[in-house]
């Protein structure tokens, strides 16, 4: 029984329709942009007058949103959301799915270990999540370039912000797999994966809200790869990169730790 193709079997339905869903994000995110362009006024005068709790909770921020640039450095941010949501989700049910089906006796009385197994999953996972990635770049390159009248160079942005998201979507993969791997309850996994991705991304609008609390930024990876300082500072920063890698690391080893040890209930 080969586990990888079988997970592969078993989320095909759900990356289809997650990649359907993130098209349609591109596609009405772009449209709405063509509208305000069309309009005759500023998107920025449109938003002027808006509380500033309200800019950062809409991801509005500083940037000129009348360029297309600016706009899709705010499309990002749902995007984003969209992307962490189902790798998280996705990384807690790939490893909790054979207790909470009660298959897990069917799966560890074959011939394979553990490691194998475990091995096998997050391959799946991490080809979801890399489809999702791409499906989304693809829609980014057309949509954004379809709408682009003013024809600004936003490709190399777009791969930059692109490349941000999947070591994310990574991240929180990793996350989703540990807390399934470390916790008695499997069902709960998910919803709990979800839960800490939420937090953090609050607590990035918490820092966008106050300057004071600017030294958080390390605890919320939604500030990891900004689209705002990818594409108008520094690019991504090594930094980041570096945290985030030890972290999916730190993460990883959890989940395979954790699982090995772990009394399953079939």
């Amino acid at each position: 029984m080969n586990v990888f193709l079988k997970e592969l079997r078993s989320y095909r339905k759900s990356i289809i329709f997650w990649s359907i869903g993130v098209f349609l994000m591109v596609a009405s995110g772009m449209a709405k942009y063509e509208a305000y362009s069309s309009s005759g006024q500023s998107i920025n005068d449109l938003i002027a007058d808006l509380p500033k709790s309200m800019k950062a909770i809409m991801g509005f921020g500083v940037v000129d949103l009348s360029k297309i640039s600016g706009y899709y450095s705010m499309l990002y941010i749902y995007l984003l959301l969209m992307a962490t949501i189902h790798a998280a989700m996705l990384g807690a049910s790939i490893i909790a799915k054979e207790e909470r089906d009660k298959t897990a006796e069917f799966l560890f009385v074959k011939p394979i270990s553990r490691n194998t197994i475990i091995s096998a999953k997050l391959l799946a996972a991490f080809t979801n999540i890399a489809i999702f990635n791409l499906v989304t770049w693809v829609s980014l390159i057309f949509l954004v370039g379809k709408y682009n009248s003013a024809r600004e160079s936003v490709n190399g942005d777009i791969a930059l912000t692109m490349t941000g998201m999947f070591i994310l979507q990574v991240l929180f993969l990793a996350i989703g797999s540990a807390l399934a791997a470390v916790k008695k309850k499997p069902k709960a996994a998910p919803s709990l994966a979800t839960g800490v991705l939420l937090l953090t991304y609050m607590l990035s609008i918490a820092i966008d809200l106050n300057e004071d609390i600017e030294n958080m930024k390390y605890f919320t990876p939604f500030k990891y790869f900004d689209a705002k300082n990818v594409m108008f500072g520094g690019g991504l920063e090594g930094i980041y990169i570096v945290i985030s890698v030890l972290l999916i690391a730190l993460l990883l080893a959890v989940t395979f730790i954790f699982y090995k040890k772990k009394d399953l209930n079939a």
